[in-house]
């Protein structure tokens, strides 16, 4: 089975008001805090997190997209780099098991039911 795909905008900035946090983007602090918990993630073998030089979402960080075969991507903006990383795990779960790609608004953790920055449907067959 194909993997689904956790991608990181490693260049996202702390916030809106502050590029780095401790000398390092936010982007590169969400990815060692989803990194760490990867560690002993259930999915682990069926996702792998992709760290990305740049989502273009720079007015809306920190970024991350979720994409897998057949299904929708999902793009989230938004997100605290050192608060999101459990959240955006159980979403990757809800978009592991969904057969669409499609997670309702209300069923998302909520950091997540705001900040969708994109949905972008599977390629044609």
């Amino acid at each position: 089975m194909t993997k689904h795909a956790l991608f990181v905008c490693k260049s996202c900035n702390f916030s809106l008001t502050q590029r780095e946090y401790m000398g390092e983007r936010g982007g590169v602090h969400l990815l060692k805090q989803l990194f760490s918990l990867y560690e002993q993630w259930s999915l682990q073998s069926e996702f792998i997190i992709q760290e990305v030089d740049c989502l273009s979402a720079c007015k809306r960080p920190c970024a991350i997209a979720l994409a897998a075969p057949n299904k929708t991507c999902l793009m989230f903006g938004d997100l605290p780099p050192l608060l999101s990383a459990d959240a955006i795990l159980q979403l990757a779960e809800q978009y592991h098991i969904s057969s669409n790609g499609i997670v309702p608004r209300q069923e998302r953790p909520e950091v997540l039911q705001k900040g969708i920055l994109a949905r972008i449907p599977p390629p044609p067959k």
